[in-house]
């Protein structure tokens, strides 16, 4: 951000904090604003977090300070905030303190172990930060898939055909915002990255455009380490894996559009700059997006589905265990796609699925995880969060439980795993079958077969009901406190890291 640009961010700073007379005193550290506000309650959390280049804002009560998370330019943001508070609010004593306080805290990674948890706890930042904006979107459309469901399923209330137009439009409704993920964290990631938002939007819509989608579902004409040639870029084969609902390459392609965008700014003549710099930063970053992401992520997840199915055939109970346990952790990384064929080739071979049974206690231990945070959290707007994060991954839908608060604050995340864990344990012991796709709570119908197994219904009830104890006491004891909230904006300042890593 341009120092010219600190003039409108620091105004609506203030506005946010209450206004010029709500501030008492303002110091910094090295990446935050700290206010002491006359009457906190009138700090505007929600619409401070709006504001671009400012990475999160939280009250810190055992301080009793306000902060601002704005990262390396927190010292240009804090000049233009004292210019219109006046030097009634200085206090260089405490700040120069803050300061060094906070220097000492910076240290650098002992050992490549180190490295790897500072670069993981990163990339989890800027997924989450990317993913935050919409999460609102994905409850309402989770929710609203919940309802079609018990309005839709004959095993429930079945007041609405699966084959009407009604059920079309509404599913439509409910799932839009899933399909075209693409394209709404496209925008937000570029925000996140400082990158053009508009041109990573239409990247992220041409992965989802119908004939890319027509691509990915082309038969394969060879196989090349493992992965499916279905198509073909200027001659050389490449696989093209099915890009709706994903994040990842998306939130990669935000990140290669900056350097890319910003030297084409440096160099392009003026006249020509509106046109050929998006249409340049376009070509090269889907391109690169196409080649290498596409074939890589197919790559890898074709390798964990042949280690899942291995797992299977070897022992359904230890399958339980470890996909109950770590299955989520494919899914953040987009990498959970090459799983779904082996779960239509086993319900269309034996009419069941052995694998979907256990992937879904794993959807019940996310929304049990936001259930807990929802039960203790003090705090309004991280209540109503988790309250319709829960709902929706009862639902089937866990991405507003996962990036909106499970990940967000780590331990919820690792805490409800284990809860999938012993569903998927319990699952494995008894045999457990699924004979259909919709999972979760809401799916309850998919495991109800007298004739093949007359307690499996029984068996799934006990399953769920041990992984929502099991996530929902792991996360309300060690995974979750409000302080956790403080620590969450810390890691939002490692993603600011991350976002000035490239300088151009």
């Amino acid at each position: 951000m341009a120092k010219e640009d600190y003039e409108g961010m620091a105004q609506d700073i203030i506005k946010n904090v209450g206004g010029k007379d709500n501030v008492d005193k303002v110091i910094h550290c090295i990446t935050r604003l700290r206010f002491y506000l006359n009457d906190e309650t009138k700090a505007n959390t929600e619409e401070m977090s709006k504001v671009p280049g400012i990475a999160g804002a939280v009250y810190n009560s055992a301080l009793g300070q306000y902060q601002v998370v704005i990262g390396p330019a927190v010292a240009d943001v804090y000049d233009k905030v004292v210019e219109h508070l006046g030097s009634s609010v200085v206090d260089n004593e405490a700040t120069n303190a803050a300061v060094e306080a906070t220097k000492a805290k910076e240290q650098k990674p002992k050992n490549v172990l180190d490295w790897f948890k500072g670069a993981f706890q990163t990339l989890i930042g800027t997924i989450t930060g990317s993913m935050i904006p919409v999460i609102g979107l994905l409850a309402a459309g989770g929710m609203l898939n919940g309802f079609l469901t018990l309005l839709s399923d004959p095993n429930l209330l079945g007041l609405i055909s699966t084959k009407s137009d009604t059920f079309t439009i509404i599913q439509s409704m409910a799932m839009a915002p899933f399909y075209f993920l693409p394209v709404l964290v496209g925008f937000t990631a570029a925000q996140q990255l400082k990158s053009d938002p508009l041109v990573v939007a239409a990247i992220g819509a041409l992965l989802v455009k119908p004939e890319m989608i027509g691509l990915s579902a082309a038969k394969a004409s060879g196989v090349l380490l493992g992965m499916p040639i279905n198509a073909h870029f200027f001659g050389l084969p490449i696989t093209i894996p099915n890009y709706a609902y994903s994040i990842f390459p998306i939130i990669f392609a935000a990140w290669l559009a900056r350097p890319i965008g910003n030297w084409l700014k440096d160099h392009l003549p003026v006249s020509i700059r509106s046109i050929f710099q998006p249409l340049i930063t376009i070509f090269i970053v889907g391109s690169v997006v196409l080649v290498i992401m596409g074939p890589a992520i197919t790559m890898i997840s074709s390798g964990i589905s042949v280690a899942i199915n291995a797992l299977l055939n070897f022992n359904y109970a230890l399958s339980g265990l470890v996909i109950g346990g770590l299955y989520q952790v494919l899914v953040i990384f987009g990498l959970h796609w090459m799983v779904v064929p082996l779960i239509a080739n086993e319900i269309a071979q034996t009419g069941q699925s052995q694998l979907n049974a256990l992937v879904n206690f794993t959807m019940i231990a996310q929304g049990a995880g936001a259930l807990a945070v929802f039960a203790k959290t003090k705090i309004a707007n991280l209540k109503g969060l988790a309250g319709a994060g829960a709902l929706s991954a009862f639902a089937g839908i866990t991405e507003p439980a996962m990036y909106g608060i499970n990940l967000k604050y780590g331990r919820v995340f690792w805490m409800a795993n284990l809860g999938g864990a012993t569903g998927g344990l319990i699952a494995g012991l008894f045999n457990l079958h699924m004979y259909g796709f919709t999972g979760s709570l809401i799916g309850f119908p998919s495991f109800a077969s007298p004739k093949d197994n007359p307690n499996n219904l029984l068996i799934f009830l006990i399953a769920s009901a041990a992984t929502i104890a099991v996530s929902f006491v792991a996360v309300y004891l060690w995974g979750f406190k409000d302080s956790d909230t403080e620590q969450a904006a810390a890691q939002v300042e490692k993603k600011n890291v991350f976002k000035d890593a490239i300088s151009k």
